[in-house]
C-alpha cells in the first residue's frame, strides 16, 4: 500500500503524464517543490513497487496499478472540489485542505460525496436552503 508522500507522486505523474506524454524527474521535482534527487529517491520507490516504470529519454510512465491509484486520489481531489465549490466553503485553506482529505477517503465515501454534491447541483433550492441555515447558525 503506498504512502501519501508516494501518492502525492504519482498523481503528480499522471497528471504530467496526461498533459505531455510523459513525466521527467526535473518536472515533478518542480510540482512538489523538491530537489531532483529526491525525486530519484521516490522513482526507485515506486519502481520497487511496480506503480512506475522508467522509459531511457522519455521519463516516467505509471503502471497500470500506479494509474488507477493516481486516477483514483485525482477523482477524489476533484470530487472535493466540487463539494467545497458547491456549499461555497470560503477557499483560503481549499487546496491544503483537500490535499489532506483526499488520501484518507474510502471510494465508497467519495462515491457518496459525489452524489451529495450532484443532487445539491441538481437541486439548487435545497442548497440555497442550505445556505441560508448556515448562515443563521453561524450569527
Amino acid at each position: 500500500m503506498p504512502t501519501i508522500n508516494m501518492e502525492d507522486y504519482l498523481v503528480k505523474i499522471y497528471t504530467l503524464n496526461e498533459k505531455k506524454g510523459y513525466a521527467k524527474a526535473a518536472d515533478v521535482a518542480s510540482l512538489l517543490g523538491v530537489l531532483p534527487s529526491s525525486v530519484s529517491k521516490m522513482m526507485r520507490r515506486l519502481d520497487e513497487e511496480k506503480l512506475v516504470s522508467y522509459e531511457r529519454y522519455r521519463g516516467f510512465k505509471l503502471t497500470p496499478k500506479g494509474s488507477g491509484i493516481a486516477k483514483d486520489i485525482a477523482d477524489k481531489h476533484q470530487t472535493l472540489e466540487r463539494l467545497y465549490c458547491t456549499l461555497e466553503i470560503p477557499g483560503r485553506n481549499m487546496q491544503q485542505e483537500i490535499e489532506g482529505i483526499e488520501h484518507h477517503i474510502g471510494k465508497e465515501t467519495a462515491f457518496c460525496i459525489s452524489s451529495l454534491v450532484q443532487f445539491l447541483e441538481a437541486n439548487p433550492d435545497v442548497k440555497n436552503s442550505y445556505l441560508a441555515f448556515r448562515t443563521e447558525t453561524t450569527r
